[in-house]
């Protein structure tokens, strides 16, 4: 049987142009190297509403954001409420730190789902190392005297809080943030993680130059040492609500969204 050669030819061509498997739709699927949430940990003196001018300007990319209400009992528990947080995220997610919950961050870190860190004027130790002892090879901080105790609940005096914790605020908002001070546990200043996921992790720091809780100078020395993508802010140690705008840029960036 004789096949017109135009016949074969148009089949050919329509063979071709059809797709092998059905068209994907791209803008649906996440970015490669994209994070899809952000987990926020507070510190100590605040609560996890001290992240909330963050949040928004995060929210606003198309991020999923969660605000870590930190129990600041002791650090197995911290870490364990991180944890469970984390658990509950699909995808990528950028854990971010503020102050002590550094801490919660490197050892909770390691979850398979953290694509980077963010430290905020924070600690950032290694495995096993006593913090205490690495910050007494820097100057004391200010703050540090204006810590009283109640049995073993420690909390900031009210001119600890306004003069050295929150100086660049406006002193009535500085006084809103007083008042509804978290205490911490004694316990919990005095454990010390057993991994450090900043080995492993991409990670971001945002040193304040005018910390007078944690001196800017081992917050230089830590960021360094983990090889940070480091930016510096004019600011107090409550940059996450005196200078809000810059660290969600900060975490933005970590998150793959900076452009």
């Amino acid at each position: 049987m004789e096949i017109d050669r135009r016949t074969v030819v148009t089949a050919l061509a329509a063979a071709l142009a059809a797709p092998l498997v059905p068209a994907l739709s791209f803008a649906a699927q996440p970015h490669p190297g994209r994070a899809r949430n952000v987990v926020l940990v507070h510190g100590l003196f605040v609560d996890g509403s001290s992240w909330a001018d963050v949040i928004g300007p995060l929210q606003s990319r198309g991020l999923n954001v969660t605000s870590v209400q930190n129990p600041l009992t002791t650090l197995p528990e911290a870490v364990d409420a991180c944890r469970r947080v984390l658990a509950r995220q699909e995808g990528p997610t950028v854990l971010v730190g503020h102050s002590f919950s550094g801490m919660i961050v490197t050892e909770a870190g390691t979850a398979p789902n953290v694509s980077a860190l963010v430290y905020v004027a924070a600690r950032a130790p290694d495995a096993g190392e006593d913090y205490t002892a690495l910050a007494k090879r820097f100057p004391a901080a200010p703050a540090a005297a204006g810590i009283v105790f109640d049995g073993e609940e420690g909390r900031l005096t009210e001119e600890a809080f306004l003069h050295d914790f929150a100086p660049d605020l406006p002193p009535e908002k500085a006084r809103v943030l007083y008042a509804v001070q978290w205490p911490f546990r004694k316990e919990l200043t005095m454990g010390k993680v057993s991994q450090a996921a900043w080995r492993t992790k991409p990670s971001f720091y945002a040193v304040s130059a005018d910390d007078r809780v944690i001196d800017p100078r081992p917050q230089r020395f830590m960021a360094k040492r983990m090889g940070a993508s480091t930016v510096e802010l004019a600011s107090s140690h409550v940059s996450p609500i005196s200078h809000p705008d810059e660290v969600a840029k900060l975490i933005l960036r970590a998150a793959g969204h900076d452009a």
